[in-house]
């Protein structure tokens, strides 16, 4: 029998162990081989040299989210076992749970490979890209998402955004307070939201800025901390403002960006920041780049065939 000592100097051990060590009852549910103890800033393992190798790579690839997060959660921890238990599963083996109970008995899902690519993606990677057609459900996924995370306590609020390209995000002259002015350009994610959270609570929730409206043109200056912040649209982002929205990213927050290349609305002397963004940040660890296409489409079966039509 092997022993392997693994220094832990975190600053809170409850924050990686989880309260009443949840998270290292788990770890031992993984490896029953292994006798695994947790005393003071170290981790001891006894077991075979087997076991204990596959052991320490599940314990570092949980303590590089704890370091890339500041702290360690429930559903991150189940998602790296299940990885690590579905080694040849494709991500749509490892999600099929329900995301969200919304209003009048819908169930929201992932339905498609793509969109559960996005769900297992979620648990590992701080930022995601998820890029395809409309109709694709990567609006929509990605609101699943941040309810889900706001009903789970994993974050304070859930923040909104979106290029308002149509007003040039020039926005004084349209009537109304500021989230009168965005409302039209946020119209298909607050349909998501209708759908996921039940209407004088919504309501509520905005008013207590819970879930907030954050046009894009408005988010220059500001720090996003526990917060999930969906940025829809992001094709009609310039370059400089999509590096400024990216940049906006708190500790403890997670962003999903949404957007349709195939699709930019900017006038012709301004290069959409998208297809910059997606070639400069593809090799940086803890972002992800899902790409759907006309296979994920959950609308119109043809809507479908229309997307097809066009990329010929």
């Amino acid at each position: 029998m092997k022993e392997l000592l693994i220094p832990t100097d975190f600053n809170n051990h409850v924050d990686f162990y989880g309260p009443n060590d949840l998270h290292l009852q788990l770890l031992q549910q993984k490896f029953p081989g292994l006798k695994i103890i947790a005393r003071g800033n170290t981790l001891k393992a006894l077991g075979d040299v087997q076991s204990l190798s596959a052991f320490t790579n599940t314990f570092d690839e949980l303590v590089e989210i704890f370091e890339r997060r500041g702290r360690l959660l429930l559903p991150e921890v189940e998602q790296v076992l299940k990885i690590k238990d579905n080694q040849n599963s494709q991500p749509n083996d490892l999600i099929s749970d329900v995301l969200v109970y919304g209003q009048h008995g819908i169930i929201v899902k992932a339905r498609t490979a793509n969109q559960r690519k996005m769900v297992v993606s979620s648990q590992i990677n701080d930022i995601i890209f998820a890029i395809g057609p409309a109709g694709t459900g990567k609006t929509y996924t990605a609101v699943a998402l941040a309810v889900r995370a706001l009903k789970n306590k994993e974050i304070k609020k859930i923040v909104l955004c979106r290029p308002a390209v149509e007003a040039g995000e020039n926005l004084g002259f349209l009537p109304g307070d500021l989230k009168e002015k965005i409302d039209p350009y946020l119209r298909p994610l607050y349909d998501a939201l209708y759908d996921m959270i039940q209407g004088d609570k919504l309501k509520s929730m905005i008013e207590n800025r819970i879930i907030e409206v954050a046009p894009l043109a408005f988010m220059r200056g500001r720090t996003l901390d526990n917060a999930f912040v969906i940025l829809d649209e992001a094709q009609n982002a310039t370059q400089s403002q999509l590096k400024m929205f990216l940049t906006r990213m708190g500790p403890h927050a997670k962003f999903i960006v949404t957007g349709d290349i195939t699709q930019i609305d900017l006038p012709r002397n301004q290069p959409s920041g998208l297809p910059q963004a997606l070639e400069k940040l593809k090799d940086i660890k803890g972002l992800d780049i899902i790409y759907l296409d006309e296979t994920d489409v959950v609308r119109h079966r043809l809507v479908r065939d229309i997307i097809a039509a066009y990329n010929k």
